[in-house]
């Protein structure tokens, strides 16, 4: 039903009348954008035959169900007929789509419009081999944070109500937004003036529940910082996956664990867990924090590792999809990358191959977006340093409006006016590149492991 009305000829005929119009005329205008985006969006989707869409969401409805079962079992073998089902039927997608020169780029298309393979392969290329070696030197220098400190007694209606005074804070809007409980956190924007954020809690572990609502917080923020007059349109929606992800961890990772965000928040933290924290160092708990330990599930992983998480599966889904990897060939070229990036290898299914929900649900191209997301986060934060001047100060005395109005006026209310790489070349001057990040990791880490 919603292939049929996205499809309708009457738009078809509406974008033929705007052809030629003068709101046209300039390329980068709000209503050039509109007509850009919903005509791309238009394009792609009535080429694909009505026939594919029913099959793609039978097969991946049942799939779900398969991988849920194979993981559980940790036995990939269940698993593999439907893999081989959506391979072929996500190859029918991006044929009939079509492309320029790689059928993978029709599928990354859907969640980074405008992105293409061989971009996305040159910036994490030069990404991989620094940050591989980064993680060895880490793991080498035997320092080993106290972890423990995070491991006790965290009432849930206290790590709550902290939560909420933290996104609150960096400029979450409880008027019209909602923090509430689920399996899964997620984000969602309902319209202008409602957006959902959801977290779980874990009251033997600080960390999950706090970064995890810094994070949905992030994604809000960008929701409630879209146009409201352009609602509705692609002038007033977020511009891809990877800049929504790049709001995200920002406010999780850049600011949320950085050294001056704690100066201002741990005393706060003190007097909430006096029990855990009265006694514990400022700088044993930033450390703790920001541990960096190679382990087998993505959605642990810190920040440094998490990177090498998202290169290993954009890796193996190009091969496969490209018919280099053959689908029961996965398991084990999964531990052979998972062994040579992290130096561990995975005990079984369900800590390698079969973690993630992606493949289940058809969403090859999906994984990119996670670490373009980092690397858009980086070279936006720089810039915004470059304009702002010294945020850590800002941060330890409990500023971050500067921060949050920045992004408002330079990435959120700008809507999808820029395709992602556009955007940040017009945001920073640059195009985007590992090498913000990268520095980034490195001076952080660096100090904080001594390498």
């Amino acid at each position: 039903m919603v292939h049929d009305k996205i499809t309708s000829p009457e738009i078809g005929d509406l974008l033929k009348q705007l052809e030629g119009s003068p709101y046209l005329s300039e390329e980068d205008t709000f209503e050039a954008a509109n007509v850009r985006e919903i005509k791309h969006f238009y394009d792609k989707t009535t080429k694909i035959p009505k026939s594919l869409v029913e099959e793609l969401a039978r097969v991946t409805s049942m799939a779900h169900g398969v991988w849920v079962e194979a993981r559980k079992k940790s036995d990939f073998s269940l698993f593999l007929p439907h893999l081989k089902k959506i391979i072929k039927l996500k190859h029918d997608q991006a044929e009939a789509v079509g492309y320029e020169k790689d059928p993978y780029d029709a599928l990354l298309d859907d969640f980074e419009p405008g992105a293409t393979i061989d971009g996305v392969s040159e910036v994490f290329t030069k990404f991989r081999q620094e940050l591989v070696d980064l993680v060895a030197a880490i793991v080498d220098s035997g320092k080993c944070p106290d972890t423990s400190i995070l491991r006790k007694d965290y009432p849930v209606d206290r790590q709550e109500s902290f939560a909420k005074e933290a996104a609150k804070a960096i400029g979450y809007d409880f008027d019209k937004g909602r923090l509430d409980v689920t399996a899964h956190p997620f984000c969602t924007g309902i319209g202008p003036g409602d957006v959902r954020i959801t977290a779980r809690y874990n009251p033997k572990y600080f960390g999950d529940a706090f970064f995890g609502i810094l994070h949905e917080a992030g994604h809000g923020i960008y929701e409630q910082g879209l146009d409201p007059k352009r609602y509705g349109t692609p002038g007033g929606d977020s511009v891809s996956l990877g800049i929504h992800e790049s709001q995200s961890r920002m406010w999780e990772n850049l600011v949320g664990r950085s050294k001056s965000f704690w100066k201002y928040f741990f005393p706060r933290a003190q007097k909430i867990y006096p029990e855990v924290l009265e006694k514990v160092k400022l700088d044993d708990f930033y450390l703790a924090i920001n541990e960096v330990k190679p382990s087998f599930i993505r959605v642990k992983a810190d920040e440094v590792t998490y990177n090498l998480h998202i290169l290993l599966r954009f890796e193996i889904e190009q091969a496969f999809f490209k018919g280099d990897l053959k689908p029961e060939e996965i398991p084990g070229v999964w531990n052979e990358k998972f062994k040579s990036y992290f130096h561990i290898t995975p005990p079984n299914d369900a800590q390698g191959c079969l973690q993630d929900v992606h493949w289940s649900a058809g969403y090859i191209g999906y994984f990119p977006t996670y670490s373009l997301g980092n690397l858009y986060a980086s070279q936006f934060f720089n810039k915004a340093k470059e304009d702002l001047g010294d945020l850590d100060s800002q941060f330890a005395k409990g500023e971050f409006s500067n921060l949050k109005n920045w992004l408002q006026e330079n990435i959120h209310m700008r809507g999808q006016r820029y395709r992602a790489e556009k955007l940040a070349e017009v945001v920073t001057g640059k195009p985007l590149s590992h090498r913000p990040l990268m520095d980034y990791l490195k001076t952080k880490y660096g100090e904080l492991y001594g390498v």
